[in-house]
């Protein structure tokens, strides 16, 4: 299909479901600010994920892409409350610049979608080995595995994190 009618498609999408996507946000967060920048988000992952014209049920569709924009929206909330917290506990002196502060809870956001990337017995390896400085042989007696299985999911969580930091 040509890009200019294919550009037409996504506008009469947009137009014919914009409205309905934010209120139905709107009810869910209890919030039209949010509701429509998390609406503008979902429709942008509509241009991103196929061709409008093959998608049969719009509402259900763009019901999915928002709950993943949502789940995002509040995991990244979370990071930024937890942190502005842990920053509240520290000396004047100490607390970093806005720019800082942001930068750090780009990194933070990033480290928790590597981490949630991994199966949940690879990530508690590594934040065992990574934030409790817990050696292999520690964390395969509080988890009741082998060394080698906790050095094999060691090995997954830094290939991750590895791959990760080459595509940034």
């Amino acid at each position: 299909m040509p890009a200019c009618a294919q550009d037409v498609l996504l506008t009469q999408f947009y137009e014919a479901h914009h409205d309905w996507l934010q209120g139905w946000l709107r009810q869910r967060l209890g919030c039209g600010h949010d509701a429509a920048d998390l609406s503008q988000d979902t429709f942008i992952q509509v241009v991103a994920a196929r061709n409008v014209e093959q998608i049969a049920e719009p509402r259900a569709f763009l019901v999915t892409l928002a709950k993943r924009v949502m789940f995002n929206f509040w995991r990244r909330r979370d990071i930024e409350r937890a942190y502005l917290e842990e920053l509240a506990l520290l000396p004047a002196e100490c607390v970093p610049s806005e720019e800082d502060r942001a930068l750090v809870l780009e990194a933070l956001q990033q480290i928790d979608a590597i981490l949630g990337g991994l199966k949940p017995r690879v990530r508690e390896v590594f934040l065992l080995s990574q934030l409790h400085e817990l050696g292999y042989k520690e964390i395969g007696e509080r988890l009741g595995m082998p060394v080698i299985t906790v050095r094999r999911y060691m090995t997954q969580a830094l290939r991750a994190c590895w791959l990760a930091a080459g595509t940034q």
